[in-house]
């Protein structure tokens, strides 16, 4: 796949974590979690387990889409986007789609492993002109 589809593809993939991990921390299956869905939050109850982790883990995603994103553009206005480029983008994209259930699911070695290839996926990109 591209870099720009990999790029459109993990910002879905950031705003799927997003939605379920504000609906998974506020239980918006209950009643009292789909009052609390639709209201400004301003007192929140402590989150389960699961939904601290589904918080965290779209929190990550969104800070790596950042560095992703500024990776991809410079990528992209280098014109060097085939190799390296492309098969980090690819990589970066298989890995964050990993470290979501591996973080929700609590599986912390697992969860390292996946971030670190997706680093790795980022680093393929920024060597990509060299």
């Amino acid at each position: 796949m591209t870099i720009p589809v990999s790029l459109a593809l993990s910002a879905v993939l950031a705003w799927l974590m997003l939605i379920t991990a504000s609906y998974v921390k506020r239980e918006g299956w209950t009643p009292e979690g789909a009052r609390l869905l639709s209201s400004n939050r301003d007192r929140e109850p402590t989150p389960s387990v699961i939904g601290a982790r589904s918080d965290r883990a779209a929190r990550n995603m969104v800070e790596n889409l950042v560095l992703f994103t500024a990776l991809a553009v410079a990528v992209l206005f280098s014109g060097e986007t085939g190799g390296r480029a492309q098969i980090g983008a690819n990589v970066f994209f298989a890995a964050r789609v990993v470290y979501w259930p591996v973080y929700v699911f609590g599986f912390p070695w697992l969860r390292v492993a996946a971030w670190g290839t997706g680093v790795l996926g980022m680093a393929l990109m920024a060597t990509a002109w060299l």
